[in-house]
């Protein structure tokens, strides 16, 4: 069931926060811009309706988002702390879920949005308090995520060391079940490049069955980061790329690396792909001309695409619906975006 709600909080990449705000204008014209701060952002329904549950899985630049409840701001941690599950005590909560927001741009000095030693601390905090509920106190395993009637989850977002702002959503989806749609995953050590992350998370929020076996071919393959997250799942990858791929990447069994120009590719090699992947540098209409080529090839029967569209510019943003209807003319029936917690100034499109 759907939350009735007159605010929504909304958590997003800093920087991408005048997009988000055009989506939501564009898309939802009954929410209104309320309050934000740099990753994160409230508004308010103008109309009293119920808020959709599954909201965040159709907005492109929304990582997280539900219900507000509002702000704590008063007192030690401790007493913050009783605070939330004071304003959370009519829900039947399921789960608990504090991150922060971010606080720079993704690669800015290094900077790399995530779970902090703060938002870990303070989630310990909440569990220990007496107000909690008992399968959050005892950290019980929450049910799995429904399309219907999903585990209620509070969200703890740390905008500020004294300003924690409360909410609640329903895990759905599995992504809606990560602390603010944070993927909790580190980087092996083995890893070439943070790509890696980048394809994990790609692969488990489209929801792909990629079988053990099958083939997937991706376009702008080096250093490799990428393809190694496709051979851990024991896929065939080709790696097309004119630049040089990591050796330990080169050395797998299940690699072959065809160092050209996908446009100089022969097109057998796409006829016998399951999947195909593109995250190549260079802007949207450029990578949806060289992947239209490829699905609409005699032969090429592709059981779904993950590719990450640049964008160069962030007015391209007002674009992605056209992008998507693009994607959609190819004969896919399912065409969806977001802009992942890997991502830099992108977004995911996958097609199945």
């Amino acid at each position: 069931m759907a939350e009735l709600a007159r605010f929504v909080f909304m958590t997003c990449q800093v920087g991408a926060e005048p997009a988000l705000k055009a989506e939501i204008a564009r898309d939802w014209p009954g929410l209104r811009f309320a309050y934000s701060r740099p990753g994160f952002l409230t508004f308010k329904h103008s109309t009293g309706a119920e808020f959709s549950d599954d909201f965040h899985t159709h907005a492109v630049f929304a990582r997280s988002t539900g219900v507000s409840l509002g702000k704590v701001t008063q007192g030690t941690p401790e007493e913050r702390a009783r605070q939330v599950w004071q304003m959370l005590a009519d829900r039947p909560i399921a789960d608990l879920q504090v991150f922060p927001r971010d606080t720079f741009e993704p690669g800015f000095r290094d900077y790399e949005p995530g779970l902090t030693d703060e938002s870990r601390g303070i989630d310990t905090l909440l569990r220990s308090v007496p107000e909690a509920p008992r399968c959050v106190a005892e950290r019980q395993a929450p049910p799995p995520p429904d399309p219907k009637t999903g585990p209620l989850v509070a969200d703890v977002v740390l905008v500020e060391p004294e300003e924690w702002w409360i909410g609640c959503h329903r895990a759905r989806r599995p992504v809606s079940a990560w602390p603010g749609g944070l993927l909790p995953l580190e980087l092996p050590a083995t890893a070439v490049s943070r790509v890696y992350l980048k394809m994990q998370e790609s692969l488990l929020w489209s929801g792909f069955k990629m079988v053990p076996g099958q083939t997937v071919v991706e376009l702008g393959s080096a250093p490799g980061g990428a393809s190694q997250a496709l051979l851990e799942r024991e896929l065939l990858v080709v790696g097309i790329d004119p630049a040089e791929m990591d050796p330990m990447v080169l050395s797998h069994p299940g690699f072959r690396h065809v160092r050209k120009r996908s446009k100089d590719v022969p097109r057998r090699e796409f006829q016998r792909a399951d999947w195909l992947t593109c995250d190549i540098n260079l802007p949207p209409n450029y990578t949806l001309d060289t992947v239209e080529a490829i699905v609409k090839a005699p032969g090429v029967r592709l059981k779904g695409v993950i590719m990450n569209l640049k964008l160069v510019d962030w007015k391209l943003a007002e674009s992605i619906p056209e992008y998507l209807q693009r994607v959609q003319s190819w004969g896919f029936r399912q065409v969806r975006a977001r802009q992942l917690h890997h991502n830099r100034q992108e977004i995911c499109v996958v097609a199945k």
